[in-house]
């Protein structure tokens, strides 16, 4: 039975703002009080028990509107949106735009959602805005597209060694997602993806270096939080602690085993956690992994004390929020039944319990553990802390809402676009010219596009060919990313009429077919550009003359491939990782690979 809800206590915000203004432009060394602490402590006063629970949770819901009925929320009991943040009082929401989660069509709606979900907030139990979450990493991890500005992939920012390419992409992306009343964004990822097999993290990641990505994770952090007014940041997130990068399984399926000893993990996978600690990330993502050498139980990190409280709150000194990645992802869900695992991961320090797959049966499950003595309130209450102040500190508590009407000129501007095109053109990469063949000076009068598409692409299609088709003049044949001899034939048979092919690849080493196509396309002895449009380890299982890489295949990474193809731009991409023989026993193209002109 809920308790008695006694009246509410909330600080002024005109009051808040100012005490924050007082304290953070003091000449002081150390202030006297930390206003956000001030404010989280005095709201718990407040609180029942219930409502805390509630704002430990990150939810998904269905719907494109707040008040749309969807049948998919009769998961949690209710039809709504708006009656799933009223009944659970959850503290956050998060948007996503695949199949079976279509939150997202455009910047506007978004906008109009947002404001639906605070009014639902604010308009019942502690009254406390949301925070409003998303994954808009950039590349093959895109929630949002066009009309809003889309992001080459983290690679691809690696790619280009620049700092201020990563701030400014992460201030962009912030500002938009602000104004379309995103304040949360998963982002940066923060793996060191020193394994080429990879399957889950691959280009997600900055780099295989740990200085390099250390520096970029560093930038984008400040862009995300400090890269301009208040009210358009958002709350950044560093994941996957204590490290995605090694995982040859992927565990939205299974459960990776990393097998580093703890040195190697303090040499490879920690130094970009640190330095996003360093630069004030608002939030850490956990993995759902197993370290033995960080923790011999068999624990996933998400639940592991030692990793969670022993390495990330003693040892790193993190106060911040900590989330897990998603709690309907296979890696955490093995070994314990959904209603344990919020409560093991309480107890292992974490804060935010992110995309339960059942919002009754995880918060009944913490409730009960704090009514039998297992967890404290006080345990709860220091959760809670964390997450109001991180709303504070990101000023969601000052204005939760958005202008609705000035999204269309504050979104997919055309500066943002053209700041984002020219870090896109500063990151492709050329591997091999040893045919002499790029530039192309003289543009061929039959140029064939052909290779890998997947019109299937979880939340939008992904139709490079046809882009890069278009923004070259040629014909485009897109083949998929399992070609059957038919698609192989056609595209081969149009490839001997031809005066250039370029051929886009997307995983190779997995893909007999598709490299079948490559050395089919080869054999005609016409010219041929081999493109892999995402991961850069495809030229170790195809033999080609000529190979670039883009690390995304999204628009503004075709675009910046012609220029790059036809002499319109110097390619300035140097590689993040290093790209190994197929066998994985050499290094084919070295750490810094990137020829130009």
């Amino acid at each position: 039975m809920l308790r008695p809800r006694p009246r509410r206590w909330i600080l002024p915000p005109l009051v808040a703002f100012t005490t924050l203004a007082a304290v953070t432009t003091s000449a002081d060394a150390a202030p006297r009080f930390d206003p956000a602490t001030f404010y989280a402590q005095a709201t718990l006063r407040h609180m029942t028990l219930e409502e805390k629970v509630g704002q430990l949770f990150v939810a998904t819901v269905w719907g494109k509107s707040a008040d749309e009925v969807n049948p998919a929320n009769r998961v949690y009991g209710v039809d709504t949106p708006t009656q799933v943040v009223q009944r659970y009082h959850v503290g956050g929401v998060i948007y996503f735009n695949n199949p079976s989660t279509d939150n997202v069509d455009d910047p506007t709606q978004l906008a109009h959602f947002s404001n639906g979900l605070q009014r639902a907030a604010l308009s019942s139990g502690a009254h406390i805005p949301l925070t409003l979450s998303i994954d808009q990493e950039g590349g093959n991890v895109t929630r949002i597209v066009a009309p809003a500005t889309e992001y080459p992939s983290s690679m691809a920012v690696g790619a280009t060694r620049s700092t201020q390419a990563a701030t400014r992409l992460a201030t962009i992306n912030a500002r938009e997602l602000r104004a379309m009343g995103i304040n949360q964004n998963f982002a940066p990822d923060s793996d060191v993806n020193s394994n080429p097999i990879n399957p889950i993290i691959g280009v997600r990641s900055f780099a295989g270096d740990p200085d390099l990505a250390s520096r970029m994770v560093s930038a984008e952090v400040k862009g995300y939080q400090q890269g301009g007014w208040l009210p358009d940041t958002v709350s950044s997130a560093a994941k996957h602690f204590p490290g995605h990068g090694d995982a040859a399984t992927d565990s939205h399926t299974g459960f990776p085993v990393i097998s580093r000893t703890v040195e190697q993990w303090r040499q490879i996978d920690l130094p970009p956690f640190k330095a996003a600690i360093a630069a004030g990330v608002d939030s850490i993502m956990t993995a759902h992994i197993q370290v033995p050498s960080l923790d011999p139980s068999g624990e996933p990190a998400t639940l592991s004390k030692p990793i969670m409280t022993g390495l990330l709150r003693d040892e790193l000194k993190y106060d911040g929020v900590v989330v897990t990645d998603s709690l309907g992802m296979a890696g955490v869900r093995q070994m314990h039944p959904d209603k344990e695992i919020p409560v093991l991961a309480l107890e292992a320090g974490v804060d935010q319990m992110l995309m339960p797959p059942d919002l009754n049966i995880t918060i009944t499950g913490v409730l009960e553990a704090v009514h039998s003595g297992r967890l404290t309130e006080q345990r709860i209450d220091q959760s809670v802390t964390r997450i109001l102040k991180m709303k504070f500190n990101r000023g969601i508590l000052f204005n939760p809402l958005v202008n609705e009407r000035a999204v269309a000129y504050r979104v997919g501007t055309p500066e943002s676009l053209r700041q984002i095109q020219d870090i896109s053109d500063r990151s492709v990469t050329v591997l091999r010219n040893d045919a002499g063949l790029l530039p192309v000076r003289t543009k061929p009068a039959r140029i064939l596009v052909t290779g890998w598409d997947n019109p299937a692409f979880p939340g939008l299609p992904a139709e490079p060919v046809a882009t890069l088709a278009k923004a070259v003049g040629g014909t485009a044949i897109a083949t998929g990313g399992a070609p059957s001899a038919a698609q192989i034939g056609q595209a081969v048979a149009a490839a001997n009429g031809s005066d250039l092919v370029i051929v886009l690849t997307n995983g190779l080493r997995t893909s007999a077919s598709q490299t079948s196509l490559v050395n089919r396309l080869v054999a005609t002895g016409k010219p041929v550009v081999a493109v892999a449009a995402q991961v850069p380890y495809d030229p170790a299982f195809a033999d080609v003359p000529t190979w670039i890489t883009t690390y995304a295949w999204r628009d503004m990474s075709m675009a910046s491939l012609a220029k790059v193809i036809f002499g319109q731009i110097s390619p300035r991409g140097k590689l993040p990782v290093n790209v190994p023989t197929a066998d994985n026993t050499k290094v084919l193209f070295p750490f810094g690979t990137g020829l130009t002109w």
